[in-house]
Formats: C-alpha cells, sequence, structure tokens
C-alpha cells in the first residue's frame, strides 16, 4: 500500500502531462499566440472549430497575417470556406497582394473563382503586370502564286482578369492566330509581297481581334521569321499532268483491247467465209458427175472447159512474173511456162 500511494503522484503527474501536451496538440495555442501578435484577432474557439472542422488551422492563420499585414479585408470565414472548397489559399492571398500592389481591381471573390476554376490566380495577376509572349509553331501557308512561306509569328499577351473565368487559353490563341496568318498569305497575290512586307501579316491578324472570347488581351503579333518553302502550284500542276497521262494510257489501253478483240472478230469472221467457199467448191464435182450422168454436159464441153481453165491459170502465172528478175511470184508454176 505504500508503495502504491508512492506511484500516485508520479501517475498524477504523468497524467497531466499527457493532458497538456494533448491539449496543446490539438488546440494549437502556438498559432493562436502569433496571430495575436501579428495583430490578427481570433478566438482559441474558433481555432478548435477548425480543427472539429477538419481544417488546418496553419493553412488559414497563416494566409489571414499575411492577408492583415498587406492591409487587405479578408476575414477567417471567408479563407475557411475557400480552403473546404478545396482552392489553394495561400496562392490566393498571394495573388491579391499582387494585384493590391499594382493597383489592378481584384475583389476576394473573382480571385477565389479564378482559383478554383482551375487557373492559377496569382500567374494571372504576375501576367496582367509583365505580359507574356507567345511563340507559335511553324505556319505553312500558301500565297495565290502557288508558292508556299512558313512564317513564325510572336503573340505578346496580357492576361484579362475579368474574362479568367470562362475564357479560352493559350490553346486558341495561337491557333487563331496560324488561322490569320495562312488567310492574310492566302490571300496576297504572289510569296514576294509576303517577303517585302511581313509587317503586313502582323497588321492584319491584329485587327480581326483575335483575343475575343479569351482570358487574354493582345497586345502585338510580330513576324519572328518567314521563308519560301515548295512550289505547291507547279507540284498540283504535275500532278495533274500525271494523273491526265495515266488517265489517256489508260483510255489508249482499252481502245488497243477492243481494236485487238475487233482484229479476232474479224479473222474468225474470214475463216468462216473460207470454210463456206471450200464446202461450196466441194458441191463441184458431184455437180459435174450429176451433169455428165444426165447428158446436160458432154465430154468435149468438159475437156474445152478444163482446156480454158489450164489456159487461164498460165495466163495469170505469166501476169505475176516481175520485169527486172524475171521471176514469178507463183512458184507452182510448171518450167515449160517460163
Amino acid at each position: 500500500m505504500l508503495e502504491v500511494a508512492a506511484l500516485a503522484p508520479l501517475l498524477i503527474l504523468a497524467l497531466g502531462f499527457i493532458g497538456v501536451a494533448f491539449i496543446f496538440t490539438f488546440i494549437p495555442v502556438g498559432l493562436w499566440i502569433s496571430a495575436l501578435a501579428a495583430g490578427v484577432k481570433i478566438g482559441i474557439m474558433t481555432l478548435i472549430g477548425m480543427r472539429l472542422r477538419r481544417v488546418v488551422p496553419s493553412r488559414i492563420v497563416n494566409p489571414l497575417i499575411k492577408a492583415t499585414k498587406a492591409g487587405l479585408n479578408v476575414t477567417a470565414d471567408q479563407l475557411e470556406a475557400h480552403y473546404l472548397a478545396g482552392g489553394n489559399v495561400d496562392r490566393v492571398v498571394d495573388a491579391l497582394i499582387a494585384a493590391e500592389r499594382a493597383n489592378i481591381p481584384l475583389a476576394f471573390e473573382r480571385a477565389a473563382a479564378i482559383d478554383l476554376a482551375g487557373r492559377n490566380v496569382l500567374e494571372a495577376v504576375q501576367m496582367s503586370v509583365n505580359p507574356k509572349v507567345i511563340e507559335t509553331p511553324l505556319i505553312s501557308a500558301v500565297a495565290r502564286d502557288g508558292i508556299e512561306v512558313k512564317a513564325v509569328a510572336r503573340v505578346t499577351v496580357r492576361a484579362n482578369i475579368d474574362r479568367l473565368v470562362g475564357g479560352a487559353g493559350e490553346e486558341t490563341i495561337i491557333a487563331r492566330v496560324g488561322e490569320g496568318v495562312v488567310t492574310t498569305v492566302g490571300s496576297a497575290a504572289n510569296h514576294k509581297a509576303v517577303l517585302e512586307n511581313p509587317d503586313l501579316i502582323s497588321q492584319t491578324v491584329l485587327g480581326k481581334g483575335l483575343d475575343a472570347g479569351t482570358a487574354f488581351e493582345i497586345l502585338s503579333i510580330d513576324i519572328a521569321d518567314v521563308d519560301v518553302g515548295r512550289n505547291i502550284g507547279a507540284q498540283l500542276q504535275t500532278d495533274q499532268a500525271e494523273a491526265d497521262k495515266r488517265i489517256a494510257q489508260a483510255k489508249a489501253e482499252e481502245r488497243r483491247a477492243m481494236a485487238v478483240a475487233k482484229e479476232q472478230e474479224m479473222k474468225a469472221a474470214v475463216q468462216e467465209m473460207r470454210a463456206k467457199v471450200v464446202e461450196a467448191e466441194a458441191l463441184v464435182p458431184d455437180a459435174l458427175a450429176e451433169a455428165l450422168r444426165s447428158g446436160k454436159l458432154g465430154v468435149m464441153d468438159y475437156y474445152n472447159m478444163m482446156n480454158l481453165l489450164a489456159d487461164t491459170d498460165m495466163r495469170e502465172s505469166i501476169g505475176k512474173i516481175t520485169p527486172k528478175t524475171g521471176e514469178t511470184g507463183n512458184s507452182n508454176v510448171p518450167p515449160s511456162s517460163k
């Protein structure tokens, strides 16, 4: 019993130490003292309420101290509400301080809305003070004479805070500038006019109001580089001529195939007619025999007819002899007839 009585004060002291440590851990007394030292009036119960709402007190108190020292009229409830909405409290306060120093009108609600929209509000304020230069990729366009012109443009933009929520980004600016360059070069009479006056591109593109509906204000568009590319017109004409040649070759091949088919048809027709002639000649001996049997043709008449045919063949052979060589064109003529 004496040992238990001796350990009781130590046990009470340990429990007291643990209780004090828990209180100082759960209740940010040090943060509360820092806020009071900075002139920020925030109650200890407010800090305990932040703990209960699972809000890190330092994420609210430290930006609040910074805003108070900068002379901004921001409350702890506004910062806590923005934190609970998933915003970056420290970045919003830094943006408000930067806007205050640059004499740019920016309310806390607007800055919080820009931050919750996913944009970097501090970078937007800095861009409003120090404009940003956006360089476009190589833009290829073709003038009216068919010559390709390649250009690179540098766009100087300044953030428009009033249009950061719902405004288009840098990609839209680059796309619109590229479209303007293509339109300007395409309307030029020839590529030489573009090379002689590259500022014609920037003046024409700048006058189109390309920053409408975007989160930026275009200050200037400068052509950083311009160069001559391929002769697109000549290449298109060459491709068209090649296509026309292939079409003509296809049509010629079609006509040749039709001619070959027609020739084969004519050869077949000639063979058919020759067959009919041979068939008709085969009937001649039968007709002669029938004439001899019926007495319509006598033997002497037959011999006279054969002599007449032989005499006709001889005359035709003699008529085919060439005057220079004396040779006959028919090798079937007997030697006695030469």
